[in-house]
């Protein structure tokens, strides 16, 4: 269960979040960027509706709120050297830990604290920059088996937009019912619909899922690469709120793992990162693995942006469960027992 917040949570401007709600799920680890993309120039970013600005300090990659304290312009909008960012309106410089390095009307002047600015702590894993907006966090960034294991090829995907809440996400990246009727385009068979028997596991930052099938994940075309009567195995992990991965286990002891990392950008926009990994085709232009990946999550997205109501229900009795949600039941209550509750605001 949730812990009492005792002190008062300042909510981000027109916050789209339950506030409660907010107070919970910004004790969390989420991805923002990608640590390719973070250069020279300032980048912006927006998580739980908080607006944020990321770039490098020399080896340091800064996650600060988008705001210069001085006029409150974002910061976003300015320049960069690779060392500090520079704001479009007066020239202020930040650098490393945010700290305000100089003021071009005064250049020989101390400069003030309260110039500094507002950061929030980093962790670069996966190829992504992570970050977390409260002083007191939940867990660590979730794990991701293999990625740091020698034999396994690392690849970190382009983002993927959806107009739609991170839960509903999530929800359906856990959903093993729908391949047979989203995904026959790229991987799965609509002649094999049967999802077998399965039961989620509790663990410590939320719950697992075994399941067995005779449904592929080879690309559609690609055939005879798997015996026949092949059994696929697919384990998912999820840790709560909005993190899961899925690791498949291929012929000739080959693994995919997939994580998909939904970021809450607000409570009707929502960022995905998929860093995957592998140890077989690794010859294959990492480009052809974008392609792939974009085109099953799209196939999802269009879905997810149709669903309503556009908040995930979190009381069991106001949408119809079958036993192959069992991962979505778990899901849920995992979520409840957060103390989460509505998510939108009124």
């Amino acid at each position: 269960m949730s812990e009492t917040l005792e002190r008062p949570v300042q909510l981000p401007r027109q916050c789209s979040f339950d506030a409660a709600d907010w107070a919970i799920l910004s004790r969390f680890w989420y991805p923002v960027a990608l640590c390719r993309d973070i250069g020279t120039a300032p980048t912006a970013a927006v998580l739980l509706d908080e607006t944020l600005v990321i770039y490098r300090a020399g080896d340091e990659i800064v996650v600060a709120q988008d705001l210069c304290p001085h006029r409150g312009v974002p910061l976003s909008l300015g320049s960069g050297d690779g060392e500090s960012i520079a704001c479009a309106y007066h020239g202020f410089r930040f650098g490393q830990a945010g700290r305000c390095v100089k003021v071009p009307a005064h250049p020989s002047s101390a400069i003030p604290g309260k110039l500094h600015l507002k950061t929030f702590p980093v962790r670069e894993r996966y190829g992504l920059v992570w970050t977390c907006l409260a002083s007191e966090t939940a867990h660590d960034v979730p794990e991701m088996p293999h990625w740091y294991e020698p034999g396994y090829q690392q690849i970190t995907c382009p983002s993927i937009d959806i107009a739609g809440f991170a839960g509903r996400q999530v929800e359906g990246f856990l959903d093993v019912a729908h391949f047979a009727f989203v995904h026959t385009d790229t991987f799965a068979d609509p002649e094999n619909p049967v999802v077998p028997p399965y039961m989620p596991r509790r663990t410590e930052a939320g719950f697992e899922v075994e399941y067995r099938s005779s449904v592929g994940n080879y690309p559609i075309g690609v055939e005879g690469r798997a015996p026949e009567g092949f059994e696929w195995l697919r384990h998912f992990r999820t840790s709560l709120p909005f993190t899961a991965t899925l690791e498949i286990h291929f012929p000739d002891e080959g693994r995919l793992v997939i994580m998909n990392a939904a970021s809450p950008v607000s409570a009707r926009k929502t960022r995905m990162f998929a860093p995957i990994c592998r140890n077989f085709d690794q010859d294959i232009p990492v480009e052809a693995v974008y392609e792939f990946n974009r085109r099953i999550f799209e196939e999802d997205r269009l879905l997810v942006e149709a669903q309503k109501p556009e908040c995930l229900p979190l009381d069991p009795t106001l949408e119809a469960h079958i036993m192959a949600d069992r991962s979505s039941i778990a899901y849920r209550k995992g979520l409840r027992d957060l103390g989460l509750s509505r998510f939108f605001i009124a």
